[in-house]
């Protein structure tokens, strides 16, 4: 063979050896990017998933939280809902269902007037509390599970795991979160 066709040869396997290099990098940097983002949301997704589906479905939560605008609750908002949590866990000991799921749907309040989406279903709102809230997100679905667990000699405890979840959940989404001045 000429040495021509030798530098042809050597030039393109050299481009192809650069492409797949960047390509590597890129993933590598997006992975690094969601494990970090996410936390154990992360390692959680892939285990329920793959890797290849978890870091899709991560990246589109990703891009769909960029494009929210996520506020603080105002002062007088963060006093009603701490006002209302209350009044729940009071009312837990004589009404132990009612008051979980009252604890839900301020939690669902609280998440849709900060600005977060809250319309298709509990795994959705999980994911994207996730993208913020990576510490909380566990204690959340953990919190929801329990709520779906009520029957048999468990119940009652199984709700009162569930107020304990929403609770720490509460307390990062309302009471932790800077007030708007």
């Amino acid at each position: 063979m000429d040495t021509w066709a030798w530098i042809v040869i050597a030039v393109v396997a050299a481009a192809i050896v650069v492409a797949l290099l960047a390509v590597w990098g890129r993933r590598t940097r997006r992975r690094s990017r969601l494990r970090d983002r996410f936390g154990s949301e992360y390692d959680r997704a892939v285990s329920d998933s793959g890797r290849k589906r978890a870091e899709r479905r991560l990246a589109e939560v990703d891009d769909e939280r960029d494009s929210l605008e996520i506020t603080p609750l105002s002062e007088s908002a963060r006093e009603r809902y701490i006002e209302e949590w209350r009044r729940v866990e009071a009312h837990f000991v004589d009404e132990p269902y009612e008051a979980a799921r009252s604890a839900e749907r301020i939690l669902q309040r609280a998440l849709a007037e900060r600005g977060y989406p809250t319309g298709r279903g509990a795994e959705h709102r999980a994911a994207h509390l996730a993208v913020d809230h990576p510490d909380v997100v566990e204690r959340y679905r953990h919190g929801q599970a329990m709520l779906d667990a009520v029957r048999g000699p468990e119940g009652t405890e199984n709700l009162r795991k569930a107020m304990l979840d929403f609770r720490a959940v509460f307390e990062e989404i309302v009471e932790r979160e800077p007030s708007v001045a």
